[in-house]
């Protein structure tokens, strides 16, 4: 007998503060997230009572570090998190869903559908060889990898005087502590710590932003990390393509 998906969750009080009239897109995609995205495997049965304030509202607070009209390319995006988490509460933003594994890739092109998310595309590939096919000014990632390989992977995928937001947890200080020489031999020359979502969400989610400028090969010397409170892409693309195959083992 196949194993009935738990049902959703109801949105907490901070969904409808923070999604606003998108709120209904949220709770679909949360539903989607305890239905489909359980059974391919994308987020774990015993995640499911928390997929709001673990996973949804804790990417979609990152939002405030994007401008209006913000081109984002999403590294890793696995169960579309942090990126449709983005699109939602942001429609104004272009999202670029960046996924090597094909199951997955079906996946987010389906919710990507059923979502009516127009503005996002899904790229099946590592970002290492999307490397001069996609190219914006916003990078993120969530749980991919420590700073100095993420930031080896993504650096190709920003323009120049581009920002990575790269969620992190408690270790984002030490981490950018003992990445930081990586980091700077890749054009580094701004790091800053930030919370978001105070209020939200419990604690606030920590990202560690980093610029870079010029080409990858630059060594400029970046300003010490200090904690603060607050076009033209192509590449392997699967918008408005009906998957053909189910989900995948990713936990996110």
């Amino acid at each position: 007998m196949t194993p009935v998906p738990p049902p959703p969750p109801a949105a907490p009080s901070g969904a409808a503060a923070l999604f606003g009239d998108r709120l209904p897109h949220a709770e679909r995609f949360v539903a989607l997230l305890a239905d489909t995205g359980v059974g391919h495997g994308l987020i774990g049965p015993r995640e499911v009572p928390r997929l709001w304030e673990r996973h949804v509202l804790n990417c979609a607070v990152i939002a405030d570090a994007f401008p209006e009209g913000s081109t984002v390319i999403d590294v890793g995006s696995g169960a579309g998190l942090p990126g449709l988490a983005l699109a939602i509460v942001r429609p104004d933003l272009v999202v670029h869903l960046v996924e090597p594994m094909h199951r997955r890739t079906a996946w987010l092109a389906e919710a990507t559908a059923v979502l009516d998310l127009d503005r996002v595309t899904v790229h099946r590939g590592r970002a290492e060889e999307l490397a001069g096919l996609l190219r914006g000014p916003f990078v993120t990632a969530r749980a991919v990898a420590r700073l100095g390989s993420l930031a080896r992977w993504c650096r190709p995928l920003l323009e120049d005087d581009g920002l990575l937001v790269a969620m992190k947890g408690s270790s984002a200080a030490t981490e950018l502590e003992q990445d930081h020489d990586a980091l700077v031999a890749l054009g580094m020359v701004h790091a800053e710590i930030r919370e978001h979502g105070a209020g939200l969400v419990d604690p606030p989610t920590v990202t560690v932003c980093l610029t870079f400028a010029g080409a990858v090969e630059s060594r400029s010397d970046p300003t010490r990390p200090r904690r603060d409170g607050a076009g033209g892409l192509d590449g392997r693309r699967q918008r408005g393509r009906r998957p053909r195959g189910s989900g995948s083992a990713h936990r996110r």
